[in-house]
């Protein structure tokens, strides 16, 4: 069997009142697949917790994001989580503090023949 790409959900998360990357990437996560509902595993006959999924997170920091906490948002399946440079952070008037803003992918694949 191979693994094929089934499902992309894609989505935005925030800190308004900091930069916490790591809480906007799991907001981020969450914004993704809040929106939908991925049925085709039962469609195919297969349990939820055999997707595989691949997240990829874009923040200015990517070495402040702690990964296991992105992880566990999702509620099925396995995944990984790779994070890049990217997203957008805006500091505040006074330069102390700031808003962050990541985005994140979900790939998500299944064992098909």
């Amino acid at each position: 069997m191979a693994m094929k790409r089934m499902v992309l959900e894609i989505g935005m998360g925030t800190d308004i009142r900091g930069t916490d990357s790591t809480k906007a990437a799991v907001r981020a996560l969450r914004d993704a697949l809040w929106h939908n509902s991925v049925t085709v595993t039962k469609a195919l006959g297969l349990p939820t917790d055999s997707m595989q999924v691949a997240v990829t997170v874009g923040v200015p920091r990517p070495e402040t994001v702690d990964k296991e906490q992105v992880l566990a948002v999702l509620p099925h399946g396995s995944g990984t989580v790779e994070v890049v440079d990217g997203g957008l952070e805006i500091a505040n008037e006074a330069g102390d503090d700031g808003t962050l803003i990541a985005h994140a992918a979900a790939v998500v694949y299944l064992d098909l023949p």
